[in-house]
């Protein structure tokens, strides 16, 4: 397996966490470590003393500023919870959850899986980032989990879900690669701002919840690149209204195009 995902961590508190996290990781072959906002000083000696030994998996961890910017360049992420928050995401256990993550990244597809805060977990704006949720067979009467243990049970998962099993004659091949979530997060800039214009967000106390429902419909999907262009330029013709007719040249040229890539396809 050529990559795993990335281990993303929003605003870690204790610098022993983040060791031992490195360590959860470096036990199973992870070692891409992306902290968002970690507290001041995290890097003390506690934090290498707990990594035992896999202080090479903080060496390379990436800072961010924001869970935007630590999951821009990923294909597929999960975001980790212990409660239901109303999203309408699917929601996995850890096993399937790497087994999806495996699939994705033997099409060489970028992934990350989400780590909330210690105290108090992820936030909503940070879980419809995620394509899907990863929750833990825990006892409800007792479902807290240690960040380090979290990340150690995902891990673990990741690693036994890389034994091939048995082969399908064939899978479901696309064209596209999976949107990333930068190319995601413009697309819904661009839809809140026509939205707005058009009076769509009223009352107006009400487009935060309103628009967040409206970009989880669209995470729910799972949208390739082509799909992401194709919905823009749904939107793009009406506000802007219809296009120009075609020219008899630029017909011709279309539909020689057309039956072009479809002889291909069948080839």
């Amino acid at each position: 397996m050529s990559e795993g995902p990335a281990i993303i961590l929003v605003e870690p508190q204790l610098g022993e966490n983040i060791g031992m996290t490195a360590r959860a990781m470096a036990n199973f072959g992870l070692h891409e470590m992306r902290l968002v906002n970690p507290r001041d000083n995290w890097l003390n000696q506690k934090t290498i003393a707990a990594a035992a030994g896999a202080g090479f998996v903080i060496d390379q961890a990436k800072l961010y500023g924001s869970v935007r910017e630590a999951t821009a360049d990923l294909h597929h992420l999960y975001a980790t919870t212990a409660r239901e928050r109303g999203q309408g995401k699917q929601v996995h256990g850890p096993d399937e959850a790497a087994r999806v993550l495996v699939d994705h990244v033997k099409q060489n597809h970028k992934v990350g899986i989400l780590f909330g805060r210690e105290r108090t977990g992820l936030e909503n704006e940070d879980i419809a980032l995620a394509d899907a949720i990863c929750t833990f067979p825990v006892d409800p009467e007792f479902a807290s989990l240690n960040l380090s243990q979290a990340v150690l049970l995902m891990s673990y998962a990741w690693r036994t879900a890389q034994d091939e099993g048995i082969k399908l004659p064939f899978t479901h091949k696309t064209k596209w690669p999976p949107a990333t979530r930068e190319a995601l997060l413009n697309f819904f800039e661009y839809l809140d701002e026509k939205l707005d214009e058009r009076g769509f967000y009223r009352p107006a106390s009400k487009k935060p919840r309103m628009s967040m429902n409206l970009h989880n419909i669209f995470m729910r999907i799972g949208m390739d690149e082509q799909d992401l262009r194709t919905l823009r330029g749904v939107i793009v013709r009406l506000v802007d209204g219809p296009r120009k007719p075609y020219s008899k040249k630029a017909r011709r040229e279309a539909e020689a195009a057309l039956k072009a890539a479809s002889e291909s396809d069948d080839a």
